[in-house]
């Protein structure tokens, strides 16, 4: 797994940062032509658009009032094979004060049950654990979700409570230490063989 600010590949999927001028074309003109014209690949899910536009009305006045920020959120997730765009991921904002950063992401309706979402977090873990002041990892969740509660589950986060979320109700709180995370990956840690 290979991990850099703009770009973290896992072994299927390249994490694409997404620029902040791509960032603002997307929120403010999602059809325009010249949005991917300089990627090599495409999205043909329509990921981040429309009805799919996802975090893009909170990032986008996050980045807006401090560029500095972009680099915490949101990235393509390109499955390589077919330099397709399958989801995006991001976190929620820089690590705060207590060194907790939070972490969202979706993947298209087509490309679901593949695994991608499981295989995208552990590379946006693998690295976060490396950027400063990052010190606990958090993943909420609605309960309902079944799909994501067994993804977080595959990764043996604790259950730390509830919170009321204004658009997405209750949520399940999910949290592990960076140490935790990176003992893990010493034991030869992935997502696939934790129980």
């Amino acid at each position: 797994m290979s991990n850099s600010g703009e770009l973290i590949v896992t072994p299927r999927l390249d994490l694409h940062l997404i620029p902040i001028p791509e960032l603002l074309l997307l929120h403010e003109d999602p059809d325009n032509p010249e949005l991917l014209a300089d990627r090599d690949f495409t999205n043909p899910h329509n990921e981040l658009s429309h009805e799919h536009s996802g975090p893009l009305r909170w990032r986008v006045p996050q980045v807006k009032a401090d560029p500095t920020v972009n680099i915490w959120f949101i990235r393509w997730i390109v499955l390589r094979e077919r330099k397709e765009i399958v989801g995006s991921i991001s976190f929620h904002a820089p690590p705060d004060d207590s060194g907790m950063i939070e972490i969202g992401f979706g993947i298209s309706q087509p490309c679901r049950n593949n695994g991608f979402g499981t295989e995208a977090l552990l590379g946006m873990w693998s690295w976060v654990i490396t950027q400063p002041n990052v010190k606990i990892l958090r993943y909420t969740v609605s309960a309902s979700n079944l799909p994501s509660m067994a993804i977080i589950s595959k990764f043996g986060f604790t259950h730390i409570g509830q919170q009321l979320d204004e658009e997405d109700g209750p949520e399940e709180i999910f949290e592990m230490s960076v140490a935790d995370f990176q003992l893990s990956l010493k034991d030869g840690f992935t997502a696939n063989n934790r129980s």
